[in-house]
């Protein structure tokens, strides 16, 4: 049985942060640096090409830490961040990179790519809930909370679908095609957010994913923007909406 080792720490601006390694799986957790408060988990998923510590892990992490006490977790997708590419993640890559270059369609790749990590990762993270879940900051009866846009949505609706311990979730900007199934068996209150002028994911196919969950209480946010214009106001709603759903007071923010 793989087991869960921390490797480094570190704290500042108040927050803990402790890499650890899953197996050979790597991750971070971010936690409050003033005491081992047990409090709910939050588990967030990264986008496509980038990894456990880019800057919108970390932004997402210091805002879910300082305004509710969560513990935060990010794992590596497989093939990205510290983990090595095997010669399925090059040719992949390569193909989106040429559809992309030659200014093609796009959409089949990327579906196509992240149901496969999708397949690797659901397994490595609900391993990873399993070790997480033994802290004594965090317990085995702790409600859980799922983040994740783009990439960190195609890995996070079959790991929400999957894993019963996640009680709500923040998902979005993702292509529907190998979802609707796995999203229909979803009923937790899931809060979505899709960018209205996405040159990427055309907002007829954020609106089909949003419609597929069968949640009582799912919310969708769409702003004006392209794919990359997220408005950094929804990383505030999404730490209210996680507040509201496990269990936590929020603390404002200046």
């Amino acid at each position: 049985m793989q087991s869960l080792q921390f490797t480094t720490e570190s704290s500042s601006n108040g927050m803990l942060e402790r890499d650890f390694l899953m197996g050979d799986v790597p991750g971070v957790l971010w936690s409050s640096a003033s005491g081992a408060e047990r409090a709910p988990l939050v588990l967030m998923g990264h986008g496509g090409g980038a990894h456990k510590r880019h800057p919108a892990m970390l932004g997402r992490a210091k805002s879910l830490v300082a305004g509710c006490g969560f513990h935060v977790a990010v794992l590596d997708a497989p093939g990205h961040g510290d983990r090595p590419r095997t010669a399925y993640d090059e040719r992949e890559i390569a193909e989106l990179r040429k559809a992309q270059a030659a200014g093609e369609p796009e959409a089949s790749i990327v579906v196509r790519y992240n149901a496969r990590l999708a397949e690797l990762a659901v397994p490595e993270w609900r391993a990873t809930l399993d070790a997480l879940q033994k802290l004594p900051e965090i317990g085995a009866d702790g409600p859980v909370g799922y983040v994740g846009m783009a990439m960190g949505t195609a890995l996070g609706v079959p790991l929400v679908a999957a894993e019963p311990r996640i009680k709500a979730a923040v998902l979005g900007m993702m292509w529907p095609d190998a979802l609707f199934e796995v999203a229909r068996q979803i009923t937790v209150p899931i809060e979505f957010v899709l960018q209205w002028d996405d040159e990427r994911v055309p907002r007829e196919a954020g609106l089909a994913l949003f419609d597929a969950f069968a949640s009582k209480e799912k919310s969708l946010h769409a702003n004006a923007g392209d794919h990359f214009g997220f408005p950094m106001f929804e990383v505030d709603s999404s730490v209210r909406f996680l507040a509201r759903h496990l269990g936590r007071p929020v603390t404002p923010q200046s």
